[in-house]
């Protein structure tokens, strides 16, 4: 008994010695950090100054301050300028440099944020002095909202939290087949797009606006990014009956905040001038003076210039058929020879010439005949549409994407059967 006892005892004395000795095992291990990198360094081996580039500083006194000699400055400047021109580092920027950890706090690395999401990186800590640019690991998260048109859509957008760098990518994408300044009230939107996060917390921008869908006059005004060729890379937006959004030639000179203030009319007549007929070949976009005015179609500027009751002006030719020209600028951006793309600014608005407000006459030539480019009799050369080849992978492609938009969720039903039964059908 007294044996039992002794060994029942012990026992106990070992599984109570041995429990102590996980949990301080456990303890120990918990105490264990981890080391911290940052833009690819161990930053426990530095430390680590954190700054803002004041006005007028440069990076030569940013190195001076921290015990680098004028002629290693020199060298590094010299060494890098291929890559980062160190004259080019602009005040209100942060930068980041790991400095030795002794007394002394000597810059082993200088590193400046460009951006949420760039860096250059700058290390001079050996013989070898390197420059290159830091991407920060970005994740990306879909989001989709919606809103409705009470007022304009840049309104509805910012109620929503939405920044002006989306509403100008919506606009875009529309830029050929919706009028903006025609929204009605009612009318209602949706859209499923990425939200760049660093770290999962800092945003950091967006991404890639996937879908969209208008709702406009009653009429649902669907857009999907798709890439219908890997080997060009370049992605397009289409409807949901696979047709190109992009056209040839965008709807308007002026992206936002215009009115149309006169249209073409060839048998106008003036008050003014007694009612004598005085034709006018343009249309007139009126926005405030200093509004930028974009190129409705890409091609080659044959005149920038001032002349007479036109002011200044500058007149593309697109190809053998079409010429457009923009009257009455306060500002010319481009000279002739210039070639130009679509919806690259060109100008701005003034009242330059024969005018009675800031706007911009917009004027349209086909075949050598000045025409209304906005007339439905205007027959303006739409872009191809998908391959027939390629519209069953399109289909295929668009069908939870318009699901999505059409129920308003990212997660997919289980059975394929239950997404969007009419493009099923194609």
């Amino acid at each position: 008994m007294k044996k039992a006892f002794f060994f029942l005892t012990l026992m106990i004395t070992l599984l109570s010695c041995d429990s102590k000795s996980n949990k301080q095992t456990k303890i120990l291990k918990s105490k264990v950090k981890k080391p911290v990198y940052k833009f690819g360094y161990k930053v426990d081996d530095y430390k680590v100054i954190l700054d803002t580039i004041k006005k007028g500083e440069s990076f030569g006194e940013i190195m001076d301050r921290h015990h680098i000699s004028f002629p290693k400055i020199n060298k590094i400047a010299n060494t890098i300028k291929d890559t980062f021109d160190v004259r080019k580092v602009r005040a209100g920027k942060p930068y980041l440099i790991l400095a030795s950890k002794d007394s002394v706090d000597k810059a082993k690395v200088f590193i400046y944020k460009n951006n949420k999401i760039n860096a250059t990186v700058i290390d001079f800590k050996d013989s070898i002095i390197e420059a290159y640019t830091y991407l920060q690991p970005i994740k990306k998260i879909e989001r989709i909202v919606g809103g409705k048109i009470y007022s304009n859509l840049s309104n509805t957008m910012d109620s929503l939290g939405l920044s002006a760098n989306l509403t100008w990518a919506v606009a875009d994408i529309y830029a050929w087949t919706l009028d903006f300044y025609k929204l009605q009230k009612g009318d209602s939107f949706k859209l499923k797009f990425e939200e760049k996060y660093i770290n999962d917390t800092i945003f950091a921008g967006y991404g890639n606006i996937k879908s969209v869908l208008f709702r406009h006059n009653n009429q649902d005004l669907y857009a999907f990014r798709f890439l219908p060729d890997s080997v060009k890379n370049i992605s397009e937006y289409y409807d949901e009956k696979g047709n190109m959004l992009r056209s040839q030639f965008l709807k308007s000179p002026i992206k936002f905040q215009y009115r149309i203030s006169s249209r073409y009319n060839p048998n106008r007549r003036i008050a003014y001038y007694g009612y004598r007929k005085k034709p006018h070949f343009g249309t007139d976009f009126a926005a405030n003076i200093g509004t930028p005015i974009i190129a409705t179609a890409s091609g080659t500027v044959i005149e920038s210039t001032r002349r007479g009751g036109n002011g200044n002006f500058v007149k593309i030719k697109h190809n053998g058929t079409y010429t457009t020209q923009y009257l009455h600028m306060k500002k010319r951006s481009v000279k002739k020879g210039d070639y130009v793309k679509q919806g690259q600014i060109i100008g701005t608005v003034g009242m330059t010439g024969n005018t009675g407000g800031p706007h911009v006459c917009y004027r349209f030539w086909k075949n050598g005949r000045q025409v209304d480019p906005l007339s439905p009799k205007t027959k303006l050369p739409e872009a191809e549409p998908l391959n027939d080849s390629i519209k069953p992978r399109f289909f295929k492609f668009i069908n939870p994407l318009k699901y999505q938009l059409d129920y308003n969720q990212l997660s997919l039903p289980k059975e394929p059967s239950q997404i969007s039964p009419e493009i099923a059908k194609n």
